[in-house]
């Protein structure tokens, strides 16, 4: 194997295809062993903007501008970092001779939720939720009758949660249907899924080239309004549980191919392990292998592009914490206590250059038995203020595991709280009402 000098005329080089935060420390890693980086992203400035040897500011859903970055760059490998680019021009650029990762087809199939559950559950007959596919308001109305209620209606294409709702009844289906049409990504077809009761669900990290495969362990998370908020590692689970879900996430990563991390998420319930979905990049929750091992998700990630070896060490459980604005921020400015730098706790500032409500800022992280550091974590984030010296106010809040859910234990990584305006209460009785688990309480049951 060889590694070579950045700017150079013989230099490897890594097309980043969205420049976030998990895609600012994969430049990181990738500039560790030498690699020439270039970001590419929507809007200047982004975190991993900053790192890189070049920038690019584009509409990566536009074929011909991603398809001028290529050629302009001719990298080694291209590598999509979010779902919001266009497929057209991946496929086209391996046509061309560049390597996608981890290939164009498998992207292709992630970033569609049709794609992708009809492939792990039709042809791999991987077990999922039961689901339909719908275009119109009737079409969703008899699905949800024929799987039976509630029922998650989401968009086939979206990020971050966007769209994505629990109707649990009739009379919540036309407000799902508007919450999905509303939504980024395409919302001409949905998805409706069966509830599934899960006992909790977890991210199975699995690294692959083409001569080995490798497991992470385990990784718990809590997802609100769908997207992450808190994450710890390991997840403690049974043998044959989590022997399952190895042989699930196998499954699906040698029948996308390719090289690179996936992040595999998964439903359990009692000894049964259903495929939820699957992303062929690193995870957010997986931002807590930044302390947890000797290797984080990115650093595999990049190894595994490159080819080398995929061994780690597992040096402590740990769980990280995300924080975000809760307004819109031009000059986003963060007051932090100083406790939050400890032994074993630290903060990373992503560096997004604005500050949007929900939009993720920065991210706690805590090293030490998984349920003693989640409870720090979530202390530590809520030490944070985002404010705007030109603006005056805070636009922060910090995600709370105290705050009421709007269901028992919904599918809460894609979907929404609630789908009702705030105040109204869900068609259930009092009494289940009053059960209604919080996700605290959660927390402490998953250790349980």
């Amino acid at each position: 194997m060889e590694l070579t000098t950045p700017l150079k005329h013989n230099s490897i080089k890594f097309l980043l295809l969205g420049s976030g935060e998990l895609g600012k420390e994969v430049a990181i890693e990738a500039q560790r062993l030498g690699i020439e980086v270039v970001a590419v992203d929507r809007y200047p400035n982004a975190p991993a903007h900053q790192v890189a040897h070049r920038s690019y500011v584009i509409d990566m859903l536009d074929r011909e501008q991603v398809l001028d970055v290529v050629l302009r760059e001719r990298p080694t490998y291209i590598l999509p970092e979010i779902e919001a680019i266009s497929i057209e021009a991946l496929f086209e650029a391996e046509r061309l001779g560049y390597t996608v990762i981890p290939n164009a087809e498998a992207v292709n199939k992630t970033m569609n939720r049709k794609n992708i559950r009809r492939f792990a559950a039709e042809e791999l007959g991987l077990p999922t939720s039961r689901y339909r596919f719908v275009t119109t308001l009737e079409g969703l109305r008899e699905a949800a009758e024929e799987l039976g209620f509630p029922v998650v209606v989401k968009p086939v294409m979206s990020s971050s949660g966007h769209g994505q709702s629990i109707a649990r009844s009739p009379e919540d289906l036309e407000r799902s249907w508007e919450q999905a049409k509303e939504a980024r990504g395409d919302a001409s077809e949905l998805i409706v899924e069966e509830f599934i009761d899960f006992d909790y669900e977890i991210t199975l990290l699995t690294a692959r080239t083409e001569r080995e495969t490798l497991f992470c362990e385990p990784i718990g998370h809590i997802q609100q309004d769908g997207d992450y908020i808190f994450s710890w590692q390991p997840m403690e689970m049974g043998r044959k549980v989590e022997e399952r879900a190895k042989e699930i996430a196998k499954t699906i990563t040698d029948g996308l191919g390719g090289r690179g991390i996936f992040g595999v998420e998964l439903f359990i319930k009692g000894d049964l392990v259903f495929f939820s979905e699957v992303s062929p990049r690193p995870h957010d929750t997986g931002m807590v292998t930044l302390v947890t091992q000797s290797q984080s998700e990115f650093a595999l990630h990049v190894r595994a592009i490159l080819g080398l070896p995929l061994g780690y060490k597992q040096l402590s459980g740990g769980a990280s914490g995300a924080y975000k604005a809760k307004g819109d921020l031009q000059v986003p400015t963060f007051r932090i206590d100083p406790s939050i730098f400890g032994r074993e706790s630290s903060l990373r500032i992503f560096g997004k250059p604005e500050a949007h409500g929900g939009r993720r800022m920065a991210v706690v992280l805590v090293m030490g038995e998984p349920k003693g550091a989640l409870e720090k974590a979530r202390e530590l984030v809520e030490k944070i203020e985002l404010y705007d010296p030109l603006q005056g106010g805070e636009g922060g809040e910090s995600p709370s595991l105290e705050k009421e859910e709007g269901g028992e234990k919904a599918q809460e990584r894609e979907v929404q709280e609630d789908p009702r305006g705030e105040g109204e209460e869900p068609p259930t009785s009092e009494e289940s009402h009053q059960e209604r688990p919080t996700l605290f309480q959660r927390f402490l049951k998953v250790f349980q």
